[in-house]
């Protein structure tokens, strides 16, 4: 009977949960993924992941930092590379930057999250 309750934990939310749930596209085409991760309270966090190596990420994130007036880092994972990490929920301004500077074309960004 147990096994029958599907509940939904509150702050269990995985926001690369759906990362790792996609099967590898084999096409070869490299999308950048930005995501929305919530903290406490009405804290966020947005993540983007994906660009090309050759740009220097602390260059793109001092540009978005000055752009949209928010504090952020570089972070480095493991698996995923170079991921850059802003306050707030910059999801729609990250894409706007992106596709405004020529970085990444627009249909190459995929948003995640709520």
């Amino acid at each position: 009977m147990q096994a029958d309750l599907d509940l939904a934990v509150p702050g269990g939310f995985d926001a690369f949960a759906d990362a790792a749930n996609q099967e590898e596209d084999t096409s070869g085409i490299d999308y950048v993924h930005v995501r929305v991760q919530q903290r406490n309270g009405r804290k966020s966090l947005t993540t983007v992941q994906g660009l090309k190596p050759t740009y220097d990420k602390k260059k793109v994130l001092k540009a978005l930092k000055k752009a949209y007036c928010c504090n952020g880092t570089v972070v480095e994972d493991p698996e995923l590379g170079q991921v850059i990490q802003l306050q707030g929920d910059q999801r729609k301004n990250v894409h706007a930057f992106l596709t405004g500077e020529g970085l990444v074309k627009k249909d190459l960004i995929k948003l995640h999250g709520f």
